[in-house]
């Protein structure tokens, strides 16, 4: 099934009137659809045409202006095909097969990851292989002189569709109709569709979408789902569901009446080449017994979709193992050759010519060819290197450079497949080797003149390496993985040490290829790496006032929810922009996005992953990236979720929200700076007795070396120590133990519930905390009254959704916090009891302070969290500095600006104040006993007031 449309050309093959279908006048005994007008048939005895082919159903009045091609040619219609990749099968409701028109939770059926494309897994081996050209930049390309057409797909629209042209409805839930583009998601009327406007602006999304345009990709012979990232935990059988499958039987010359039981018809297995009847893949026709030969070969052509002149084909029958016997019966069913037991096996062959032939030769890769094909004539001296020569002559090119050009054999059965022919290879030959395997295969293969040289570099992620090596340790393990004693690469970086991942780059797409075979395969040190073959953008052809969106998406966090948004995302923008951050990591999608001067991030997942995708943005920052400080949205897809709930994203995705509508409020977020915090421990210096003068110096040394007893972890949210960190340690011991049990939010917080009676009851672990620690905020000593955690917060929110800090508005000695004023508030819980209810949002906890330095020493172990990760932390010190790691976060507008309610709000800046002597060791000022301290900055979008000399980085 394929539309009229940019990139289809109807000139490709020679087909029947009526867009290749094969009407037949039918009487339709229940309440039918025309799949043009979406129309009901009407009458007593209702008549319309349907085709024989891909069951498309119309009214006589109708005929005359189809725009739908038949499934039996339109996957030779098609420009440039692109494979699509397909999700697992299973019965999915409410769509239609995009081949045979048929409902799809009748059968197994797939979908593509990428479009709209639905189909029943038998029919996939006839999908038309049109998935969205996401990559279409080629060298020399101008942003002013590219136009970008509309991707357009028939049926299964979205319920509510209106027609662009007539403003009518235009979707059925009775049939496969109405027409819809993949980009801009504009729907039409198939009889209004020819009156749309051939160019998409990309709809809603313009403002945040990759435009294809920019991206380029190497043409290889990878896999599609590889080269967009798409790994096996999103589509795990999705390779499986393209496996050649045994037609089942398939009435090809009836009215659809039940033809197995009787005695005047016949099923006959059919194969198209040497291929299928090695394989023993056929399929079945069923066939009057009286029929003649021509009424055979007619029928087999059908069921293999070849759409071609039937005079050209003979059937012959099979005879022994290997032997085959022309069959020349008038009645030809009387004396074919049935085996015991058996059913008439026959082939459909081609009459070739043994001097010439005709070959069509694309260029659809080559930049400004006049022509989608040529046709070529071949002789039996013809080689591939004369057929380049001769096909750029009819392209306009020099062909005395053939020598810069390859022939691709592109086949498009079954997704998209290459192979790069040998210049001496005999074309005739090559041809009837075809034919002679397959007939289907041969309609659907095609050959493209392509250059050899490509401008662009190549880049391939590798991950999954030993962490902090140095880069020649790090070349090595790539050239003896890679089987090569000189370096295969040309240039080997960035470089990520803290997670053992790099980037090597290639100068052409082979060399690329043969890494990524090789490497995808290997084991280092028990581990598979990660390897993927990246996009190459172009950022001089993006449109000044679009800010592409990078979408990166933690699949498996909230219950597995990401799964369902990257599907969604993948389809309602371009591909090459979303990422599963499980694939990778987040650094992926910055390296392909870091030549782009202004985009934005939403990041999709708990506040675990929304603290790795910033630390990963730290590290790109030391890349030189374009974009040093992109702002970052969030879907919180985790149990927490405490910065999404403080910017508007909401508590948690529950699956009933539209991902177009969360789309648009990226697009109309408003920035805001986020503090981010360094928490520095420094163990506590140990002296070990020792038997030798050696072992003596050892100690000393170790002991002189404090910065070997340091660590540090960037907070964004929250810090506690005891009692709730003491909680929170024993529940993430209990996922990492059962993690496939902590799949949904309201099993984390009954599971928390349950750890707070335990230690309420049984386990007074913190008991007398105040007595054991020690609280300095902005260096002066805290008195502390009698608590068993301490909670500093830089979000008013915590432990989903809660506020230790109150909503009292007396705020006595602090000011009001947020997010932003460069200041922490430091929060006691007296015990479990005050513990839950915080968490039950019925009380609050005991305000301490509030500050811009905090240091805690310790005595003795104790437990610690850093948003929501735990541990034990030895005696010692605990340090909190502003970080200078500055993060920009989008915060969801108050009021959706579609509905043109809006409100501004003005806030005026107040006169900066003037230096304090309570200012902390920082600069920051201290709220401690003086009430007239406000806020560093007094409103969101307001820069922060800290010099960067000034923060602890």
């Amino acid at each position: 099934m394929a539309a009229e449309g940019h990139n289809v050309d109807a000139n490709l093959v020679d087909m029947r009137p009526n867009h290749g279908h094969y009407f037949v006048k039918k009487t339709f005994g229940k309440p039918t659809y025309c799949h043009h007008c979406c129309d009901k048939i009407w009458g007593m005895l209702t008549t319309g045409y349907s085709c024989e082919m891909c069951n498309f159903i119309c009214h006589e009045k109708c005929l005359r202006t189809v725009v739908s091609y038949c499934s039996s040619v339109a996957l030779q219609l098609i420009k440039n095909p692109v494979a699509h990749t397909w999700s697992a099968p299973c019965l999915i409701k409410r769509r239609y097969c995009c081949v045979c028109r048929k409902r799809t939770d009748e059968a197994m059926s797939v979908e593509c990851e990428v479009c709209e494309y639905y189909v029943h897994v038998d029919c996939s081996d006839l999908a038309v292989s049109d998935c969205k050209e996401a990559a279409t930049y080629v060298a020399n390309m101008e942003s002013a002189n590219t136009v970008q057409y509309h991707h357009m797909r028939e049926g299964n629209l979205p319920k509510e569709s209106k027609c662009v042209v007539c403003r009518k409805t235009c979707f059925s839930t009775e049939c496969l109709a109405g027409m819809r583009c993949e980009w801009c998601g504009q729907t039409a009327h198939a009889v209004c569709y020819r009156q749309m406007d051939k160019e998409c602006d990309f709809g809603v999304l313009r403002k945040i979408m990759l435009p294809p345009m920019c991206l380029t990709i190497p043409r290889t012979e990878l896999p599609m789902e590889q080269l967009l990232n798409i790994s096996s935990h999103d589509q795990p059988q999705s390779r499986k569901v393209s496996s050649p499958s045994k037609i089942q039987v398939d009435d090809v010359s009836t009215s659809g009446e039940d033809v197995k039981e009787r005695d005047d018809f016949e099923i006959i297995r059919v194969f198209d080449g040497n291929n299928s009847y090695r394989l023993q893949i056929s399929r079945n026709i069923v066939v009057a017994k009286h029929v003649s030969v021509q009424q055979v070969r007619d029928a087999a052509l059908r069921r293999f979709h070849i759409n071609d002149t039937p005079e050209r084909y003979y059937i012959t029958q099979v005879v022994g193992e290997v032997e085959e016997e022309i069959l020349e019966d008038p009645v030809p069913l009387r004396n074919v050759k049935r085996p015991e037991g058996k059913r008439a096996q026959i082939f459909i062959r081609y009459y070739d010519d043994p001097d010439k032939d005709e070959v069509k030769v694309y260029g659809g890769w080559l930049r400004k060819v006049p022509v989608t094909f040529c046709g070529i004539s071949v002789s039996k001296d013809t080689i591939v290197q004369d057929l380049i020569t001769e096909a750029l002559y009819h392209f306009g090119l020099d062909g005395a450079y053939w020598n810069r050009y390859n022939l691709i054999e592109v086949s498009l059965d079954r997704g998209v497949a290459e192979r790069t022919c040998n210049p001496q290879e005999n074309v005739l030959q090559l041809v009837r080797n075809l034919r002679k395997d397959s007939l289907r295969r041969y309609h659907v293969v095609r050959f493209y003149v392509q250059e050899k040289e490509d401008p662009h570099d190549h880049a391939v992620f590798v991950g999954n390496l030993p962490v902090s090596l140095a880069q020649r340790q790090y070349e090595r393990i790539l050239l003896k993985l890679l089987g090569a004693k000189e370096k295969p690469f040309t240039a080997i970086g960035p470089i990520y040490f803290e997670y053992g991942s790099l980037i090597i780059t290639f100068n052409t797409p082979k060399a690329a290829t043969a890494a990524v075979q090789k490497l995808q395969s290997a084991i280092y040190e028990d581990k598979k790496l990660i390897v993927l073959c990246l996009p190459n953008v172009q950022p001089q052809m993006i449109p000044k006032d679009v800010e592409p969106l990078l979408v990166l998406v933690n699949v498996k966090s909230g219950g597995c929810q990401g799964t369902e948004l990257i599907q969604s995302f993948r389809k309602l923008l371009n591909p090459f922009q979303v990422f599963d951050v499980l694939n990778g990591g987040p650094l992926v999608g910055l390296y392909v996005f870091r030549n782009i001067p202004k985009y934005k991030i939403l990041a999709c997942g708990g506040d675990g992953t929304i603290g790795w995708v910033l630390q990963c943005l730290d590290i790109a920052k030391q890349a030189r990236a374009a974009c040093f400080s992109p702002p970052c949205g969030i879907v919180p897809l985790g149990t927490g979720n405490d910065l999404a709930r403080v910017l508007r994203w909401g508590g948690g995705y529950t699956g009933e929200e539209n991902p177009m509508d969360i789309l648009k409020d990226v697009i109309e977020a408003d920035t805001v700076k986020l503090d981010r915090w360094a928490v520095v421990f420094h163990e506590e210096e140990r002296n070990q007795p020792t038997s030798s003068g050696t072992q003596t110096e050892m100690s000393e040394q170790t002991m002189n070396n404090p910065e070997d007893q340091t660590s540090m972890i960037i907070m964004n949210n929250y810090f506690g120590i005891g009692i709730d960190a003491d909680v929170c340690l024993k529940f993430h011991n209990k996922r990492d133990a059962n993690p496939e049990k902590f799949q949904s939010r309201l099993f984390n917080k009954t599971q928390y519930a349950k750890i707070g009676l335990q230690k309420m009851f049984f386990e007074r672990t913190c008991k007398d905390l105040w007595k054991r620690i020690e609280l300095e905020v902005d260096g002066r000593t805290i008195e502390l009254p009698n608590i068993e955690g301490i909670v500093v917060l830089n979000l008013l929110s915590w432990g989903s959704g809660a506020n230790p800090w109150g909503t009292s508005k007396e705020e006595g000695n602090f000011s009001k916090p947020t997010h932003y004023d460069g200041l922490l508030e430091v929060v006691g819980i007296s015990d479990v009891s005050r513990l839950g209810l915080i968490q039950s949002k019925l009380a609050a906890g005991i305000r301490i302070a509030q500050g811009g330095s905090i240091r805690i020493t310790t005595h003795e172990e104790w437990p610690v969290q850093v948003d929501g990760e735990p541990h034990i932390q030895p005696p010692g010190t605990i340090t909190i500095l502003k970080s200078a790691l500055k993060a920009q976060m989008l915060k969801k507008a108050k009021k959706s600006r579609r509905g043109g309610t809006a409100t501004t709000i003005c806030l005026t800046q107040p006169h900066p104040e003037t230096s304090d002597p309570l200012s902390g060791p920082l600069g920051v000022p201290s709220t401690l006993g003086d009430p007239h301290h406000g806020k560093t900055t007094p409103d969101n979008t307001a820069a922060d007031s800290d010099e960067e000399g000034d923060a602890f980085l």
